[in-house]
């Protein structure tokens, strides 16, 4: 077995935390921002460094090639993000991205032989926190691949056009045109020229350390769905209307709510939604509220379950406290299954480095269930202190992040030799 550096991989850590610094313990780092770039430019400093070729996509996603012995092999990548959400934490996505680069260097101080070229990825816009939504990148790549029923959601014209949830008017596109790192279409990842992904991530959740276990093996995500639920009442002054005359759109979305949390708790108990956005008109103290449109998040492995969630939905009572409610699918997916064979090679990995571990799946979204429509794909997760992310507390311990790339970079060696290309 072969073992990384901790102490680089230390310092990686805290050299990557500067850029975006919040202050605060954590970072805004938003996809195509200067800190975006920062990040960027260490990451191809240090990879230049150990002889890899570098380039780049025309979706400013990065490469970084450390060639492998073989010809006309296909190509083995480890991917994550650089950007962040809003004061995220130091390790969301980050860490993935900092594993890889530690694998490379690994390799090239190591001398170990490979095939396989092995490549270091940044994905673009991989949070949506900027130009939403999420997974962007690898959603465009992936696209040919989605199944028919998720692709009106991932259009990449529609995507490309979406707009700054800061300015409202600078869309991706146009920061991609300034942006130092965008490239060439031609380098985007493919199905011909690449063999496999791994993507080394936190786990975002309490479980790992609630369970004392090391590794997550992760062997799905799971499949969710999310609705825009609007009320519709009537907005009057708030000193002078009898409450019995009232349409109060706030006070009809709470019993909206109850009504929800009644009905979706009665299904499975794994089952776990999530209102965490509201719009409230016209949000002025004096008057009664006439319109409030709320989010619904709704997260389980068996798609039968979120199809009940569906229907209750799209069920829901056209009237609550004289208000008007009407719901709209906003986006869904179903779960996705990883690469029997290569969540076979982190198992084996983690057992041959005697790191205690658990099977897990993933609550979260990340680009490796949009790219394992169209190539072999698994993920490995570390714990998360507390179960804390998105924001400053986020952490992990440098062993833990430290025994994950050791799992990565077994697990990746363990591809190179034995998954053949086709």
């Amino acid at each position: 077995m072969y073992l990384v550096s901790l102490e680089r991989l230390e310092d990686k850590i805290k050299t990557f935390a500067k850029f975006g610094d919040d202050y605060h313990g954590g970072i805004t780092r938003y996809a195509l921002s200067k800190e975006d770039e920062l990040a960027r430019d260490e990451m191809v400093k240090r990879m230049r460094k150990i002889g890899c070729e570098i380039y780049s996509d025309d979706l400013a996603n990065l490469y970084a090639v450390k060639k492998g012995r073989g010809q006309n092999k296909k190509k083995i990548v480890m991917a994550s993000h650089l950007d962040s959400v809003k004061n995220g934490g130091n390790y969301d996505g980050v860490l993935g991205v900092l594993c890889a680069l530690e694998v490379l260097e690994t390799i090239a101080e190591q001398n170990i032989e490979h095939e396989h070229d092995i490549v270091a990825m940044v994905w673009t816009n991989e949070e949506g926190s900027l130009y939403p939504p999420a997974m962007m990148s690898s959603a465009i790549i992936s696209y040919p691949y989605l199944p028919l029923k998720f692709r009106e959601s991932y259009e990449e014209e529609n995507l490309l056009n979406s707009k700054s949830v800061l300015d409202h008017q600078t869309t991706f596109e146009d920061a991609l045109k300034q942006f130092k790192y965008r490239g060439e279409r031609k380098n985007r990842l493919n199905q011909q020229d690449y063999l496999a992904m791994f993507e080394l991530h936190i786990e975002q959740g309490p479980v790992l350390e609630a369970n004392q276990k090391e590794i997550g093996v992760v062997d799905k995500v799971i499949g969710m769905c999310n609705y825009r639920i609007k009320i519709l009442g009537q907005s009057d002054h708030a000193g002078t209307t009898p409450m019995s005359f009232r349409k109060d759109a706030l006070f009809a979305m709470s019993k909206v709510l109850i009504y929800l949390h009644q009905k979706l708790d009665e299904l499975d108990k794994d089952l776990v939604y999530t209102t965490g956005e509201i719009i409230l008109h016209p949000n002025v103290h004096t008057v009664i509220p006439d319109y409030v449109e709320f989010s619904l998040d709704a997260r389980h492995q068996d798609d039968h379950v979120i199809d009940q969630v569906k229907a209750i939905v799209e069920h829901l009572p056209k009237v609550f406290e004289k208000c008007e409610v009407t719901s709209t699918l906003a986006w869904h997916r179903d779960t996705v299954y990883f690469n029997s064979r290569l969540i076979n090679y982190v198992l084996e990995a983690t057992k041959e480095l005697n790191y205690p571990y658990q099977f897990i799946n993933s609550g979260a979204g990340h680009d490796a269930q949009m790219v394992s429509y169209m190539l072999p794909t698994t993920m490995i997760f570390v714990p998360s202190k507390n179960g804390h992310s998105h924001c400053d507390e986020e952490f992990t311990p440098i062993k833990q992040c430290y025994q994950g790339a050791n799992v990565l970079l077994n697990a990746v060696l363990k591809c190179d030799k034995n998954f053949e290309d086709k």
